[in-house]
């Protein structure tokens, strides 16, 4: 079965994420899709994070829709919701992250999603190189982002020039939920 990882913090989950989520189960060859939920992504401030709990359990109660929506058209594919980072040494890294997943699930191709902001972020990434070169990863797409650029740095991997655009983010969520909160 080919998985792919859609990995983040979804702090906390919205529309976007579950739109991405539906668009590559039915507009790529992924079997499935799990969404990881991450404890703290080593790039961000985790004191910014809603207990990691909390935010599996709101992702759990977001795939639920999607899911019917698949059944009802017939697509064979679904979304899960995963804390496989909750018990893995801090801070996570992606690379090891898919390696240990590899290992523990070797019946199982998997491959990456990740924004094209992420992607021109990627030098950042702890064995960068290594995660472009072992594993196949999609790319949808940011606003800003210059895809045909990214298309010409990183030849290996798919973008989806197709991909609806949400213009949401977490970090907006969570502001107006701050302002509205004073």
């Amino acid at each position: 079965m080919k998985i792919t990882i859609y990995s983040g913090s979804f702090n906390p989950i919205h529309f976007g994420h579950l739109g991405i989520a539906k668009y590559v189960l039915e507009h790529t060859d992924t079997d499935e899709l799990w969404l990881l939920v991450t404890p703290n992504n080593p790039l961000k401030d985790k004191h910014l994070l809603a207990d990691e709990n909390e935010r599996y359990n709101n992702a759990k109660k977001a795939i639920v829709q999607i899911n019917t929506e698949l059944q009802e058209k017939n697509i064979n594919k679904q979304v899960q919701v995963s804390d496989f980072e909750f018990l893995l040494p801090k801070p996570n890294y992606t690379y090891n992250t898919l390696c240990l997943l590899k290992q523990q699930y070797p019946q199982h191709e998997f491959q990456l999603l990740i924004g094209s902001d992420n992607l021109a972020l990627i030098d950042k990434w702890y064995k960068n190189k290594e995660l472009l070169s072992d594993f196949h990863i999609i790319v949808y797409p940011r606003k800003g982002d210059d895809l045909q650029q990214l298309q010409q740095c990183f030849p290996q991997v798919e973008i989806l020039f197709d991909a609806p655009m949400f213009d949401i983010s977490s970090t907006q969520i969570r502001t107006k939920t701050a302002d509205a909160e004073r």
